[in-house]
């Protein structure tokens, strides 16, 4: 006789519960990574059209601009700390997203871009 092989219901049912749970937490976390991508790819077009070579207003519009296009919520063009290392301006984002989860549980995201090599 041949022994039986395969999944039982409880065991396929706490895996897919798992997989959706987790799934669940990925789809909530997704559009705050989207948005660090979204700045990421800002300051590499910046960076690219040469645009941190202006004033710090000429800076800020920029990103203004390209933030519009992307619609980024989390970061402003008041946010932006703009300085110089080393004779390049270096043009960095801080911010903190608080994403709700499950209940009283949340996650808190410390996103930090910035042009510096």
């Amino acid at each position: 006789m041949r022994k039986q092989r395969g999944i039982t219901l409880s065991g396929m049912i706490v895996t897919l519960g798992l997989l959706g749970f987790v799934g669940v937490m990925a789809a909530k976390l997704l559009p705050s990574y989207l948005e660090y991508y979204a700045i990421k790819k800002i300051f590499a077009s910046m960076e690219q059209a040469g645009d941190l070579k202006g004033t710090v207003k000429d800076i800020r519009n920029s990103f203004e601009k390209r933030n519009a296009i992307e619609d980024v919520k989390a970061v402003r063009p008041e946010d932006l700390e703009i300085g110089k290392d080393g004779g390049e301006t270096v043009v960095t984002a801080t911010w903190s997203k608080r994403v709700e989860m499950v209940g009283n549980l949340s996650a808190c995201l410390d996103f930090v871009v910035t042009t510096a090599k």
